[in-house]
């Protein structure tokens, strides 16, 4: 198995209390992976450390078999890792295509030595970043709202601006946070046939959700953590018959 994402001996504390106690698995290449696990379990906070939000106190993460324990979250997106929120995230004064625009990479623009120089190759690129984000608000059918601002969206519309900001980004993966938290039922199988049309295009998936009929669905690999560990790995049917992940989430007879 090439794995494009692989964690070894994570550990993060929080005032002296560990929310990741050594966490390790591995992300198949080209896969869509399901990260699963009871409230409290660390995923959203494992997600944080390997976007490099936070750094961990301890062990090593690779991505494509490179070490980027610790690299700024604009340095991984450059390498192709990205990521989305449970909480959708955005300018209240910025519009759709706005917000897709920001994530394009490669903007000769905005760096300070270049802005006052914007010559013919900066404005060659925005236009190829324009069509970019139109193509992808095509794809995600968010065209009809693309001059909206994004405080006019649905909580679904913005789940897809999310995956729309991304995609900007051209990523190799994507860690997604519970992309189909509050989102009704049609949008929630639309979300799930973009992330299967993604990942048919060679985008490797790494997917938190609590759904376990989606992540039944999507996830041909499972991840399941509790208490800040790795519980167990395996297919979905692997995993939920497994005694350790039905106490983890039912609790143990006595």
């Amino acid at each position: 198995m090439t794995a494009a994402l692989a964690v070894s001996g994570i550990t993060r504390h929080f005032f002296g209390v560990a929310a990741l106690g050594g966490v390790e698995f591995a992300v198949p290449a080209g896969s869509i992976t399901g990260l699963i696990g009871p409230n409290g379990a660390g995923k959203s906070t494992l997600l944080n450390v390997v976007s490099g939000l936070l750094k961990p106190d301890g062990g090593e993460v690779r991505f494509m078999g490179e070490a980027v324990t610790g690299a700024a979250p604009h340095r991984l997106a450059a390498r192709g890792l990205t990521r989305t929120f449970q909480v959708a995230r955005g300018f209240p004064k910025m519009s759709v295509f706005q917000h897709l625009m920001l994530y394009g990479p490669r903007q000769p623009g905005e760096r300070l030595l270049q802005a006052p120089m914007w010559g013919a190759a900066a404005r060659r690129r925005e236009a190829e970043l324009a069509e970019r984000a139109w193509s992808i608000a095509r794809r995600l059918r968010l065209s009809h709202v693309i001059d909206a601002p994004v405080t006019a969206l649905s909580g679904g519309q913005k789940k897809l601006v999310e995956i729309g900001r991304t995609l900007m980004a051209e990523p190799r993966m994507i860690l997604l946070d519970e992309p189909m938290a509050g989102v009704n039922p049609t949008l929630t199988a639309e979300i799930a046939a973009h992330l299967q049309a993604l990942n048919a295009e060679g985008i490797t998936l790494c997917l938190v959700e609590h759904d376990m009929a989606l992540i039944r669905q999507l996830c041909g690999h499972v991840v399941v953590m509790a208490q800040g560990r790795t519980l167990v790995t395996g297919s979905f049917d692997e995993v939920v018959a497994n005694t350790e992940v039905q106490e983890a989430y039912l609790g143990r007879r006595h």
